[in-house]
């Protein structure tokens, strides 16, 4: 069926609509195009941030750890005058 026939058979009103339909399907398909761009470079972003953070979690301490000494040699007691 060619656009005239619809024309004939259904009227203007009908053709309009549908062509209305088409460039509103492509609009929206247009205008999705950055969204996805956005959302591919917040992935790219969110990974490396998280891989960031597992390297520094998981990296060991560079010094020993003790809590019950702090850094002058004093026994911790956890009341500062």
């Amino acid at each position: 069926m060619s656009t005239f026939d619809v024309l004939a058979r259904y009227g203007t009103a009908a053709l309009l609509r549908f062509v209305g339909a088409v460039v509103l399907f492509l609009l929206l398909h247009l205008a999705r195009i950055p969204l996805v761009l956005l959302a591919r470079v917040l992935e790219i972003a969110m990974r490396r941030i998280d891989a960031y953070a597992a390297r520094q979690a998981s990296r060991p301490p560079r010094r020993p750890i003790n809590h019950y000494f702090d850094h002058s040699g004093e026994e911790a007691t956890g009341v500062y005058a």
